[in-house]
């Protein structure tokens, strides 16, 4: 009788890391969508936006710098350049929720935490 021992190639296998945060993302009052070059948020009286792809650690946590528009109540005008401030993003991914905070960098004010569902619709009210 022959036996044959097969050996594998001596490879270990890496843990697989998590890709880039894609998709669209809501919550009470935020919603984000997310793509491979960028996010754009949308709070209750504001707008966010990430210039880079955020891509979290393998514990699924992730800290990127982007900017905050705070908004007001009333119309925007055709010509109206929206202010943008310096702020940081600081999340973690567990599954299909994400918890996020922003901190607006200038006024070293902190917004949230605020916890998203992935492909959930956003219930955001706008500024009056």
């Amino acid at each position: 009788m022959t036996f044959f021992l097969l050996l594998g190639t001596g490879a270990c296998l890496e843990p697989e890391l998590p890709g880039p945060l894609i998709g669209s993302w809501g919550g009470e009052h935020l919603g984000l969508v997310a793509s491979a070059s960028g996010v754009t948020l949308e709070f209750d009286c504001a707008t966010g936006s990430i210039p880079t792809a955020v891509v979290p650690d393998a514990a699924g946590k992730f800290s990127v710098a982007g900017f905050h528009s705070p908004g007001h109540g009333g119309p925007v005008h055709e010509d109206e350049e929206p202010v943008q401030v310096p702020a940081r993003f600081d999340g973690v991914i567990r599954g299909d929720l994400l918890t996020i905070s922003v901190t607006v960098t200038a006024l070293a004010t902190t917004l949230g935490p605020y916890t998203l569902v992935r492909g959930a619709n956003p219930r955001v009210f706008k500024c009056l």
